[in-house]
């Protein structure tokens, strides 16, 4: 039993595995809730950038010379979301691409509807791209209006014994032992999975995007 970061770990993990030696590049990012404020849809696509191009063997001389650009504006600008998606789709058009973004649901709707809709545009001009998402089922139509492409979406439930294996798990790699004693621990084995009804596991990137909800 994996949490959601765990399965998109091993998802990326695979990728990358696949993607060496080849022209294919992944760029991956995590939204966590308490940061919501800071994580806009430009600063997500701008570390998705800086991740593919930093698997280039050549850095295309176009977002080079962008770079050079904002270097020298005023207090040193940092790139708008429309230079972003520029330089994406610059990188995206002319290799394959995996995207991957774990719990998009922690991801503000603003910024959400921002996101999707500049993933939207990757897609329509880069069709070698592939993006693999995860969030809670409630996001999942949102994600499909967003992106106007065919979305492949996979729900698994665990067991009872899946989630007190995975429980036990992490309590054996507890660093403070001192702490827990037989009682609390037995309580902890009882309690959570009781209030665990659905959690993402494992996919691949299948068709054009991938869905998975959590």
């Amino acid at each position: 039993m994996l949490t959601s970061r765990d399965d998109s770990s091993l998802v990326v993990d695979r990728l990358c595995d696949q993607a060496r030696g080849k022209n294919t590049s992944v760029g991956c990012f995590y939204f966590e809730s308490e940061a919501r404020e800071g994580q806009s849809a430009a600063s997500m696509l701008g570390s998705l950038l800086k991740q593919i191009v930093s698997g280039m063997e050549r850095i295309p001389e176009e977002i080079s010379r962008a770079f050079q650009e904002q270097r020298h504006a005023i207090s040193g600008r940092r790139l708008q979301l429309t230079d972003i998606m520029k330089m994406l789709q610059a990188v995206t058009h002319s290799q394959r691409t995996f995207i991957c973004i774990d719990a998009l649901d922690e991801c503000s709707g603003v910024q959400r509807v921002r996101l999707l809709d500049s993933l939207k545009t990757i897609l329509e001009k880069s069709p070698n791209t592939r993006i693999f998402v995860t969030g809670r089922p409630h996001i999942r139509s949102e994600v499909e209006k967003g992106l106007a492409q065919p979305v492949v979406s996979v729900s698994i439930s665990p067991t009872k014994d899946d989630i007190i294996r995975y429980l036990r798990s992490r309590l054996h790699e507890d660093d403070t032992p001192d702490a827990m004693d037989e009682s609390l621990e037995a309580g902890i084995l009882e309690k959570i999975p009781e209030n665990i009804s659905e959690m993402c596991v494992w996919a691949t990137v299948v068709g054009i995007s991938a869905y998975i909800t959590c």
